[in-house]
């Protein structure tokens, strides 16, 4: 019997209550893995542990704001407090923000988007980058987005955070992998997720309309993308940005 890819190591996903993050938690959780889920959601967060254990996985529930540092570095401690490691992370909690041009965007919109969509994603590889290099290696992924090296009308702070997360990604896989550790980023193109979901069908229609696959991608789509590039099979896979988006990015 072949051994799941993920037995014996422990991984950490924020905003993993719900949409891409559930996605990726659900995944690590099926090849092996230990899950600590964390989400600012405390309830969600408690309902999807659940979820995993009751499908027979080692989950718990952590609350986790990624915009607090102190609230993160928590977040780590209880991982490797729990399950002895921090093998394997994914900085997916992120929000959108309002749609406004740029020169209307609200100076407090701006803030909540960066700080959570960028800074929070600085916070997690600040905490994990030590834990792991002191066990002697792991793996990272950060989430970025299409918007990552796109832009898109409307979406100034969003699209100013995921293109940072990109450069953020480059830098840690550069200063960390003579120490054992890997890090890359993964951009999504629109995700059918409980969000989406609640936006007007016209808007969805045109959002379908930008993909040349002609539809939206799924959740369990990123997280297929999300648990390779966190396994032993990508390997030499360091630094680097894949995109799982139905050609919008090769137009």
């Amino acid at each position: 019997m072949t051994t799941p890819a993920f037995e014996g190591r422990t991984a950490l996903v924020t905003g993993a209550a719900s949409g891409i993050g559930l996605a990726v938690a659900r995944r690590l959780a099926e090849d092996g893995a230990a899950v600590v889920v964390a989400d600012y959601d405390e309830d969600g967060a408690q309902l999807a542990a659940g979820e995993l254990e009751t499908a027979g996985a080692r989950a718990e529930p952590v609350t986790v704001d990624v915009t607090d540092p102190s609230s993160v570095a928590e977040a780590v401690r209880f991982t490797v407090d729990t399950y002895g490691s921090l093998d394997l992370a994914v900085n997916n909690a992120g929000i959108s923000g309002p749609s406004l041009p740029t020169g209307e965007y609200d100076i407090a919109a701006w803030n909540r988007v960066i700080d959570t969509d960028l800074t929070g994603v600085f916070h997690g590889l600040r905490y994990e980058l030590p834990v792991m290099a002191e066990g002697g290696g792991g793996a990272i992924v950060n989430m970025s987005s299409i918007l990552g090296t796109h832009g898109f009308s409307g979406q100034a702070a969003y699209c100013a955070a995921k293109h940072g997360v990109i450069g953020l990604t480059k830098t840690a896989a550069l200063e960390y992998a003579p120490r054992g550790i890997r890090v890359n980023a993964v951009g999504p193109g629109f995700i059918d997720t409980p969000l989406l979901r609640e936006t007007d069908n016209p808007m969805r229609e045109r959002l379908i309309a930008l993909h040349p696959q002609g539809r939206l991608g799924t959740a369990e789509e990123v997280a297929e993308l999300t648990a390779f590039l966190l396994s032993d099979a990508a390997s030499f896979v360091q630094g680097s940005y894949h995109l799982v988006d139905g050609a919008y990015s090769a137009q």
